[in-house]
């Protein structure tokens, strides 16, 4: 029964709908900089990361793959419904709660957290591909960091150039401010690129457990389609708790600033989706805007919040293991 095709179906609907979470969770990040500073108008700028989210969502399927197939392999678990059902259900919980009290928590963090928690609940602790699993994790560790670095860097040299070339900086903000509907545009992409392939990668984790699929190498084309479909209406609908947080609470946001962050966070997020590599799209926008906020001064950053978007990032991984292996404990009375 746990290979029925209601399950499967069960599934599929949650997927897409965590797809549709992520859409107004993790997308505010990516126009949360564009909103602050009036470089567009909230309406405009949640279309305008509808758009690039779908288009983003469609032109890759290489973290799909990894999502698929690197932590543990579905072809050899049992119960391999059920452990997605549970991961999914966990993962949407957390995405919900975080988003409830305006929290930027990491939701690709909540779900390979999630599809631990219930692998290891379900067959053991042996069937986790520990080196895929360390890899992943290891770019969710890493990319943040690089991000703060890599922004703190860029705003310095922003900065140098244009002091040297003694441009007033009320003109560079102005510059700037048409410059940062580019480097949403950019950030929404590549945001699609990367999160809307979570997804993908556990609908087919699901659909070769349930000997409908092949194997995690190969992505169809439908499963693109329907997240591509559901991350564009998420973002659609907006998650202005999340916006207020990164984009006002953190540090204060010029457009300058801004269009750096966008730039050099979006650049990290499609390295790593080009790598095959899942990153939190939240940790690398909010880790950005700390780079440039420190830049300019160590104490225009609200460290205060920072700590406790930190404190977040850190706790939802084990917190949604917890929770999917309680959720599959659950389920395995009833399936």
């Amino acid at each position: 029964m746990h290979t029925s095709l209601p399950l499967v179906i069960a599934v599929i609907v949650l997927a897409v709908s965590f797809d549709f979470i992520n859409g107004f969770h993790d997308t505010a990040n990516a126009i949360a900089t564009t909103v602050s500073t009036k470089a567009l108008p909230p309406k405009t700028a949640i279309a305008l990361a509808a758009i690039m989210n779908f288009v983003g969502a469609l032109a890759f399927t290489g973290v799909a793959k990894t999502i698929g197939g690197k932590i543990a392999d579905p072809a050899k678990l049992e119960y391999g419904v059920l452990i997605v059902l549970a991961a999914l259900v966990a993962a949407i919980f957390w995405n919900l709660v975080t988003w409830w009290y305006g929290i930027p928590s990491s939701s690709s963090h909540a779900l390979i957290g999630s599809v631990v928690g219930a692998v290891f609940a379900s067959a053991g602790v042996s069937q986790i591909n520990w080196n895929g699993f360390l890899e992943i994790f290891e770019a969710l560790i890493l990319s943040p960091i690089i991000a703060l670095v890599a922004a703190f860097l860029l705003m310095k040299l922003v900065y140098a150039l244009f002091r040297s070339i003694q441009i007033p900086p009320a003109k560079v903000n102005r510059g700037f401010r048409y410059f940062q509907i580019l480097t949403a545009a950019l950030q929404s992409f590549t945001h699609g690129t990367n999160d809307a392939q979570k997804a993908m990668g556990i609908i087919v984790f699901a659909l070769v457990a349930a000997d409908l699929h092949a194997d995690t190498a190969s992505i169809p084309f439908w499963v693109q389609l329907i997240c591509a479909i559901s991350m564009g209406l998420g973002t659609s609908v907006g998650g202005w708790k999340i916006i207020k947080t990164v984009g006002g609470k953190i540090t204060k946001i010029e457009p300058i600033n801004g269009a750096t962050a966008d730039l050099s966070s979006s650049t990290i997020i499609f390295t790593f989706t080009q790598l095959g590599l899942p990153v939190s799209s939240t940790h690398v926008i909010s880790s950005g805007i700390m780079g440039v906020g420190a830049a300019k001064r160590l104490k225009g950053v609200n460290w205060g919040v920072a700590k406790r978007i930190i404190i977040t990032w850190f706790i939802t991984l084990p917190i949604s293991a917890l929770i999917s292996a309680a959720l599959y404990y659950m389920l395995s009375l009833f399936f």
